[in-house]
């Protein structure tokens, strides 16, 4: 793919977002800095922002690391390199609602990564699952001020969930017996890699840093839940 080409494709992805009427799911990072921006911000909001850009940061090398483990993805769509797929979902204001992805998103857009019927591309539908669901559990804003408030508890299903997704990645298995997406490598035929293990268990540390965070803050208790991950099904946010 040439620089021009990837340039007007990038343009055509600006000019839809600005087209788009819908009432847009903030998933941008907050600005970094002081100033105007800082102006009636308390430490937990301050606190609230880095948590989502670290969540933010973990799902783009992510990103990138599916893409690397199966470029067969990356066939599925006009956009041939990942870190335009890291614009489109990160970097672009948008409704989530991607053509591809059947209008689902959250843990819905998850479970469609693991059916054997989609056609799609399934790194930018787990990806794109993963943040919607985070994004979700705080309350779809990407920075805070004095008086929002996140709740604790969908924090921790949250957290919960990433864990559901973590095993469907490992053990779903397509009609051939192979794995729909491939991630950790721990076989004899391949070198060990367990970095996407290391990446999952950021994302879920920091997410469950946060909901103790909230829950201390609003005098909260959180009720956890056990489940075997075997049969686990996914939390409502």
């Amino acid at each position: 793919m040439t620089v021009m080409k990837q340039i007007i494709i990038l343009c055509a992805l600006l000019m839809q977002c600005a087209c788009n009427d819908k009432i847009v799911r903030e998933n941008k990072p907050a600005d970094e800095g002081t100033g105007v921006s800082q102006l009636g911000k308390s430490d937990i909001d301050n606190v609230l922002d880095i948590h989502i850009q670290q969540s933010q940061d973990l799902l783009r090398e992510l990103m990138l690391k599916l893409y690397k483990r199966n470029p067969r993805e990356l066939k599925k769509s006009d956009l041939k390199l990942p870190e335009e797929h890291l614009v489109r979902l990160f970097d672009l204001e948008h409704t989530w609602d991607f053509p591809e992805l059947e209008g689902k998103y959250d843990i819905e857009l998850i479970s469609l990564t693991f059916k054997k019927d989609f056609q799609g591309d399934r790194v930018f539908a787990f990806v794109a699952g993963l943040m919607s669901m985070i994004m979700k559990s705080y309350n779809y804003q990407s920075e805070f001020y004095m008086f929002d408030t996140v709740d604790a508890q969908k924090l921790y299903n949250c957290a919960r969930n990433i864990e559901i997704a973590v095993w469907k990645l490992s053990h779903n298995l397509d009609e051939n017996g192979e794995p729909f997406l491939y991630s950790n490598a721990l076989s004899d035929t391949e070198v060990v890699n367990i970095s996407f293990e290391r990446l999952f268990g950021k994302l879920i540390g920091t997410q469950d840093n946060i909901t103790a965070i909230m829950a201390g803050k609003n005098n909260r208790t959180v009720k956890t839940v056990i489940q075997k991950l075997a049969t686990a099904v996914f939390f409502p946010i």
